[in-house]
């Protein structure tokens, strides 16, 4: 009982030399320190300076309000981003999409690139593009041999439309224009496509009526410079990315060989899919099991980083003339 008293007593004096001191901080014009204001949000609009509608940053000065500091930059020459966006549109659009968020091919969404956001004028964007990339799970990305000043201009370019989002990864703001695609030669076109590629497709074959499967322009013209026209060689049918699968052969260490279509492969693991949906796993370690892929899409791929703006006008033109 005694104990108990004692604890009350200490407990009770050190709350008065507590309150005792509080009083005389007040009565020296102390008290506890404000608390921070709270940011400013950011003005809606703005140029490159930032993601998710910061406000425009001043040319040459970092933007201040940004929501994200990595997109602190400066606006780029109108000149120059017109000249990205035909780049772009020539040699990015089909796999990464009219607004960056991801085209035909299944390219990765640019707005939340990384890459993207963390570029300032080239100087990572540009790299990409050169040496291509083989991420698991994505479709390659081919080589680009392209100069510096074209590099350049395609980095700016995705910073303007990056610059549009409307909130992290979001959509530009705007409707990306409808592009009238049929302004080529279809005679040319037709002598290109003899020379290189009618060793793997017929305008007879695969290709019959191919201008009337496909009445936009547009998806024609992504689905030829993607290889999605359907069959993978003479005969085939039908169109799309179904038509044209990557194909997997599976040699175990013992047992029947497994083929399928690809569902998955990595350093780790290869997963084999079947026509009645099922699918069937293998880890990998080295080179077992023994893994053969066979994607009719790699002449394609090949030809990509070749096409200038003609061929690609020329050939589209030719394929709608396919009825």
């Amino acid at each position: 009982m005694r104990l108990l008293r004692r604890q009350i007593h200490w407990t009770i004096g050190t709350l008065v030399f507590l309150m005792w001191i509080a009083v005389e901080i007040a009565a020296q014009g102390g008290g506890a320190p404000p608390l921070p204001a709270a940011p400013a949000a950011p003005a809606q609009g703005g140029g490159r300076g930032g993601r998710g509608g910061a406000a425009q940053a001043t040319p040459g000065v970092g933007n201040p309000t940004a929501t994200f500091p990595a997109q602190q930059r400066p606006v780029g020459d109108p000149a120059v981003i017109a000249r990205g966006n035909g780049l772009y549109g020539a040699n990015c659009r089909l796999c990464h999409g009219a607004d960056l968020r991801g085209g035909d091919q299944g390219g990765p969404n640019l707005l939340r690139s990384a890459v993207v956001l963390a570029d300032q004028s080239g100087e990572l964007i540009g790299p990409v593009i050169s040496n291509g990339r083989n991420n698991p799970g994505l479709p390659p990305m081919p080589k680009f041999s392209l100069p510096s000043d074209d590099l350049k201009a395609i980095a700016e370019y995705l910073h303007s439309v990056a610059a549009t989002m409307q909130g992290q990864g979001g959509p530009p703001r705007g409707t990306p224009p409808v592009l009238n695609v049929l302004v080529g030669d279809a005679a040319a076109g037709q002598a290109y496509f003899a020379k290189n590629c009618s060793t793997c497709h017929s305008a007879t074959g695969d290709l019959a009526g191919i201008g009337s499967r496909n009445t936009n322009p547009m998806l024609l013209q992504n689905a030829w410079v993607g290889g999605q026209t359907g069959g993978g060689g003479r005969g085939g049918g039908g169109g799309g990315a179904a038509a044209n699968p990557v194909m997997v052969t599976v040699t175990p260490p013992s047992g029947p060989k497994i083929e399928g279509r690809l569902g998955r492969i990595d350093d780790f693991l290869v997963i084999v899919n079947f026509e009645d949906g099922s699918s069937r796993s293998f880890r990998r370690n080295g080179d077992v099991p023994k893994v053969e892929i066979r994607d009719t899409r790699d002449a394609h791929r090949k030809l990509l980083p070749t096409y200038t703006d003609k061929d690609i006008h020329d050939v589209t033109a030719y394929l709608v003339t396919l009825k």
